[in-house]
């Protein structure tokens, strides 16, 4: 074992389930989002259905912490490797390019072939598709200022971790030998990350492209990363434990308090915005470090370490990418409604329709990882990141 390997806390060790059930959540949230918060309510508990699902949005922002966290810490822990970024940036692609794109060839090369597929959507796709082989769909969005690609159009998140993996590998290398020096890095791009984003929205700039940019993105990743080198400092893992109750506390009164003042008055929105969505991220990173360090037999950590949150954690990364596909088709063509017509109820319409989607979502995810990807994923022992 190397030895930048036998000073990481045991806790950080080989494989957590707690963090494989952090990733299912994220991807949970999302699911719920697409298939159940964009339906249009038309009664009182489809309203509050949709009100609570339409904050799945913030299964990114989860997705983001946890990919900061995971990421910095593969790349601190291997910082004195031979082939630091060649063993980083082969493991990467091997797990992230296949299935994206593959994805790509079916619709721009497969699918025109193909007449059922023929139709707008694949038209304006095609037109263009090369901000989506660049990993740029976040790029074009941000200067549409809306969802300009349909069906592709949640590859903005992945343009964005592409991004941060692009560069964040030559960071952590650079000051990684100063813990103090790249803790202090994280924290300062994180925190610019978030005045961009509230002078951003103090300037009225688009929200979608504050929403959708990168460097407007890269606080989660960031704090992931920042959590992720105390994690690995002397006491890290305790140093750790005692902030997620003060934090927590503080960050949850806090935005309680944001709505609070919205109840009321409209002034400062533009504070509140960006304010309030980093509120939600602290949170959600309080949640992370509970889920690593929680005792077995706490309820947090029986559900993060169920069957169904791992099994969800595992196939996360083709679930977000295929989801989008089915979610998109029903949502514009009204199948809620065309649905409720033949059920006699919208609230049944959408249980079936948000059922069967998540469902066929997860089947075409767990047949593409075990007949696809796989083939990739045994190519990483070549390029191990313990080897020196």
């Amino acid at each position: 074992m190397p030895a930048t390997e036998s000073a990481k806390p045991q806790i950080l060790s080989g494989h957590i389930p707690a963090l494989d059930g952090v990733r299912g959540l994220a991807i949970f949230m999302v699911l719920l989002l697409h298939f159940v918060g964009l339906t249009s309510p038309t009664n009182r508990f489809e309203s509050i259905l949709v009100l609570v699902t339409g904050y799945g949005f913030y299964g990114v922002d989860l997705f983001f912490v946890l990919s900061g966290f995971l990421i910095t810490g593969i790349l601190y822990d291997s910082r004195n490797s031979a082939h630091f970024f060649r063993n980083f940036y082969m493991r990467r692609i091997l797990r992230i390019f296949p299935l994206y794109y593959a994805v790509l060839i079916a619709l721009f090369i497969i699918a025109p072939n193909i007449q059922f597929f023929h139709g707008t959507s694949l038209d304006v796709l095609r037109q263009h598709q090369a901000w989506a082989w660049l990993y740029a769909v976040n790029i074009y969005d941000g200067i549409m200022g809306g969802y300009s690609l349909p069906y592709i159009d949640h590859f903005w998140s992945l343009a964005v971790e592409e991004h941060f993996y692009f560069v964040w590998p030559l960071i952590v290398w650079i000051f990684a030998r100063r813990p103090r020096s790249l803790l202090s890095v994280s924290l300062l791009i994180g925190l610019s990350a978030f005045i961009a984003r509230l002078a951003a929205s103090l300037a009225h700039v688009n929200p979608l492209a504050v929403f959708v940019l990168t460097p407007f993105r890269l606080d989660a990743l960031c704090l992931g990363g920042f959590l992720a080198v105390v994690a690995r400092q002397p006491d890290g893992i305790q140093t750790l434990k005692r902030w997620i109750a003060p934090i927590t506390a503080t960050a949850g009164i806090v935005l309680v308090g944001t709505f609070v003042w919205n109840r009321f008055t409209d002034a400062g929105v533009d504070i509140l915005r960006p304010t309030r969505a980093s509120l939600f991220l602290v949170l959600l990173a309080m949640l992370m470090l509970r889920a690593l360090t929680a005792p077995q037999n706490t309820p947090l950590s029986g559900v993060l370490r169920s069957k169904p949150m791992i099994f969800l954690g595992k196939y996360s990364y083709g679930i977000y990418v295929f989801h989008h596909f089915f979610s998109y088709y029903l949502f514009t063509h009204g199948t809620e409604f065309l649905l409720a017509q033949r059920m006699g109820s919208h609230t049944a319409a959408v249980v079936l329709q948000s059922s069967a989607g998540i469902a066929l979502s997860i089947a075409v995810a767990v047949l593409s990882y075990e007949l696809f990807e796989k083939r990739f994923l045994t190519l990483k022992r070549l390029w191990s990141r313990t080897k020196s």
